[in-house]
């Protein structure tokens, strides 16, 4: 007859035949398992124990473990606090898998470890304490301790603990290691039932819920991945299902729609979309869309709408105002020049700074008059940089250079569809570009009349409505207009509306011409030669006083933008140290003009008014019929050159 241990052999977990004691077949075991602890005690190797069993039986023996002296063994109160907080995902996650597989073994208990045998949390019979330590160093063999160090699915039976309290017990164990998506060990789940609930089925179980666990904290940290993505993300993204109800939302969506309560209904009545429900409108990329969650203030946004795998749908948005700060910065439109720079000592020229410097600490709009190569765009960016404004866009648009059907489109811009050949998904205009900046309208004689409707909404109001759009959008930008033209004279002819004039002329400054100012001639010159050789890496080049001399005398119907053009002519041309007269045009050289100013044009006109006048005698309706102008605009130039009529009159 064969013995006991041959009709019984204790198997290893990987043995594909191995089976687990049950009903009288556990008592039997039981004092196999004694015999073979005695025989372990005399120094010998009983063949009918498992090999894994009796090693760690040798290494508890070496270590000097006490068998008989049992006490749970715990970390200091702070450092078991900074170990449960360190897992707290992963106890969190198993917390539900261990109550579930608790129902299969009403007796039973349940306890999770970290990877080095701290207990986390337990559920079931009261057995292992929070913060017990499991190692085999510490409490010797036993089933959480051999799962540590084989990290591996295995199962400890009562008999086969190192320490006696735990034998009598007369528990069986199963423990299986969870893994992190890297394959780390990072816990140890365990079972522990008694012998009419334990059997190899009960292994598979353990082992399910350990992978569970695993799978369950992959699935966290992907959706935690997934969501940092998200709040990282430039741009607002909405999920909703195929109810409309809001699932997920990220940073930049709470931004743009402050206060929003997902719970507080589907996306299409919190939103408010104008033009559609995002539910049933078409997927699309990069279109224009308002949205008035308020009821009162639309919010333009540019938007995507695409499927999600639920059958709900997918929003992304960025706020128009982001999508222009962004073209503003990939456009470089910003103002470069400051009052610093602007060269000159002429009485007129630091006149027009001063006044240009009081006009920058205000929004009003200012009006720029001055023949073309003045410098009125550089001085529209020193009152732009000068001003509150000056961290904002400066946009600058020339009227004059645009087609006529051009003009509305560039300022106001369209939306999508809005015409032939207009750009998919709409475009915004320069008051949307500049909105929070400075808008540089050069050239505001040649707006077309219906542009200058449209630009005088635009001054009352602060509202832009774009080319085929229903709905305003509010702006907030401060305007610089710029003219080398008569604006009264337009006004009188029908060519610029009379109100628009008014509204633009709030501070007027006349920028002089160079003739004017000849003074400021040789200072230019060489701000303008020592950049340029800078730029070539030259030598300055000085210029002979014959030169500067012609310079001097030249009437520049260019102006400084004509002189910035020669100077560079001439130093490309000098071959040696010194600009003379030979390096001139030869229509300068030549010239017989004086040293001394001719008369502006604005001063032709003035002298040949006040003559027509003083010949009529201070009759101003003749004085006017004779001018070709209204007796209105007359009146108005007398007034602004302080003449005095009544003089006149008098002879």
């Amino acid at each position: 007859m064969r013995s006991l241990s041959e009709r019984l052999p204790f198997k290893d977990e990987s043995d594909p035949i191995f089976s687990l004691p049950g009903g009288a077949e556990v008592a039997e075991w039981d004092n196999l398992l004694w015999q073979g602890w005695h025989s372990f005690q005399r120094g010998e190797q009983p063949g009918w124990m498992r090999r894994s069993i009796l090693q760690s039986w040798q290494r508890s023996q070496q270590r000097g473990t006490d068998p008989s002296d049992f006490t749970y063994i715990s970390p200091p109160a702070d450092e078991l606090a900074a170990i449960l907080e360190h897992n707290a995902g992963l106890i969190l996650v198993a917390r539900s898998i261990m109550e579930n597989l608790l129902a299969y073994n009403p007796d039973g208990h349940i306890n999770l470890t970290d990877a080095q045998g701290v207990t986390l949390h337990y559920c079931g019979a009261d057995m292992t304490p929070v913060g017990s330590i499991l190692r085999e160093e510490v409490l010797g063999t036993n089933c959480t301790a051999r799962c540590l160090i084989e990290q591996r699915l295995v199962y400890v039976l009562s008999g086969e603990n190192w320490k006696f309290d735990l034998r009598k017990r007369h528990r069986q164990c199963a423990a299986a290691p969870v893994r992190d998506a890297s394959g780390q060990l990072i816990g140890v789940l365990t079972l522990t039932a008694t012998p009419d609930n334990f059997n190899a089925h009960t292994l598979g179980t353990v082992q399910a819920a350990a992978e569970a666990v695993g799978q369950q904290l992959m699935l966290r940290r992907l959706l935690a991945e997934q969501q940092s993505i998200l709040e990282t993300l430039n741009e607002g993204v909405i999920v909703c299902d195929r109810h409309g109800r809001i699932k997920t939302l990220n940073r930049y969506a709470r931004q743009i729609f402050s206060g929003l309560d997902p719970d507080a209904g589907p996306i299409d009545v919190l939103l408010q979309p104008q033009g559609g429900s995002l539910l049933t409108m078409p997927f699309c990329n990069d279109r224009e869309l308002q949205f008035m969650p308020d009821g009162v203030q639309p919010i333009p946004c540019l938007i995507s709408l695409m499927p999600a795998p639920d059958g709900g749908r997918v929003l992304s948005l960025r706020e128009n105002q982001r999508i222009r700060a962004i073209t503003r910065r990939v456009m470089g439109v910003s103002a470069s020049y400051t009052f610093e720079m602007i060269r000159g000592h002429a009485p007129r020229v630091q006149q027009a700074i001063q006044k240009a410097r009081a006009s920058s600490r205000t929004d009003s709009t200012v009006l720029l008059t001055g023949e073309s190569g003045t410098g009125k765009e550089l001085f529209a960016q020193a009152i732009h940089n000068a001003s509150p404004r000056q961290q904002e866009a400066f946009i600058a648009l020339n009227c004059g250079a645009l087609p006529r059907d051009l003009v509305q489109s560039e300022l106001f811009g369209y939306v999508d569809g809005a015409f032939t050949g207009s750009r998919r998904g709409g475009s915004p205009g320069k008051f949307e570009l500049a909105d929070g900046g400075t808008l540089f309208l050069d050239e505001i004689g040649e707006m077309p009349l219906e542009a200058q409707t449209s630009l005088l909404r635009v001054l009352q109001e602060s509202e832009v409505v774009r080319i085929g759009a229903a709905n305003p959008l509010k702006v907030n930008v401060r305007i610089i207009a710029a003219t080398h033209c008569n604006l009264l004279d337009a006004v009188e002819k029908g060519a610029f509306r009379r109100d628009l004039y008014y509204r633009l002329n709030v501070v007027s400054l006349a920028i002089p011409p160079l003739r004017e100012r000849q003074e400021d001639i040789p200072g230019l010159v060489n701000t303008f030669i020592l950049a340029l050789c800078a730029r070539l890496k030259r030598i300055a080049p000085q210029v002979s006083p014959e030169a500067m001399h012609c310079l001097q005398a030249w009437h520049w119907p260019g102006n400084v933008r004509e002189l910035e053009n020669l100077v560079e002519r001439m130093v490309n041309l000098c071959e040696g140290l010194e600009i003379g007269r030979q390096d001139l045009p030869d229509e300068m050289v030549h010239s017989h003009q004086p040293l001394i100013a001719l008369p502006s044009l604005q001063e032709n006109e003035r002298q040949h008014v006040l003559q027509v006048v003083a010949e009529q005698k201070g009759n101003l309706r003749q004085s006017a019929q004779l001018l070709g102008i209204s007796r209105t605009a007359l009146y108005n130039k007398l007034n602004q050159w302080q003449v005095d009529v009544a003089a006149i009159r008098r002879g």
